[in-house]
C-alpha cells in the first residue's frame, strides 16, 4: 500500500505528517517553510510511494473561510495541474491548533522548547488531520 501525507498549510511555515505504507498509524513527518513546500513534496514523493494528499481546510469555528483559505486554494490549483496523478483533497482543520497546543501541554514540554520549535505545533497540527481523515475513511468504508 502507499502512504497517506497530510498538510497543515500555514502563511509561513506548514507541518507534514504521513501514515505507514499499510495506513495504519499517522506520525508527524516535518515543518518546512511553505516557500519550500511544493519542492519538498515533489522530492518526497520521488522517494514514498504517496496515495493521496489530505490537506486541512482552514475554515472559522462557524463554518466561514478563514483568511488563509485563499492562500491554500492557491496550493491546492498549483498541485492539481503539476501534480495530477496524486490527488488532494480538503479536510476540515478547525480547532486542530488548539487541539495540538494541549498535546504539547499534556505532554509537559517546557515553555522554551515550545518558544524554539515553533513549527511543533504545525506539525502535531497535520498529524491531528491525518488521524481524524483516516478515521473518517475508516467509519465510511464500514457502513
Amino acid at each position: 500500500m502507499a502512504r497517506i501525507l497530510s498538510i497543515d498549510y500555514g502563511k509561513k511555515r506548514t507541518g507534514l505528517a504521513v501514515t505507514d505504507p499499510l495506513q495504519i498509524i499517522a506520525n508527524g513527518l516535518v515543518t518546512v517553510s511553505t516557500s519550500q513546500l511544493f519542492d519538498f513534496l515533489k522530492d518526497y514523493i520521488s522517494k514514498e510511494v504517496v496515495e493521496c494528499i489530505v490537506i486541512g481546510k482552514p475554515t472559522q469555528p462557524n463554518g466561514q473561510p478563514s483568511e488563509n483559505l485563499a492562500r491554500v486554494e492557491q496550493f491546492v490549483n498549483r498541485w492539481r495541474k503539476a501534480m495530477p496523478e496524486i490527488p488532494i483533497e480538503y479536510y476540515d482543520e478547525r480547532f486542530t491548533s488548539v487541539l495540538a497546543h494541549k498535546v504539547i501541554l499534556d505532554c509537559g514540554v517546557k515553555k522554551k522548547a515550545r518558544r524554539e520549535n515553533k513549527g511543533l505545533v504545525d506539525e502535531i497540527s497535520a498529524t491531528i488531520i491525518l488521524q481524524d481523515y483516516m478515521q473518517y475513511r475508516r467509519s465510511s468504508l464500514n457502513v
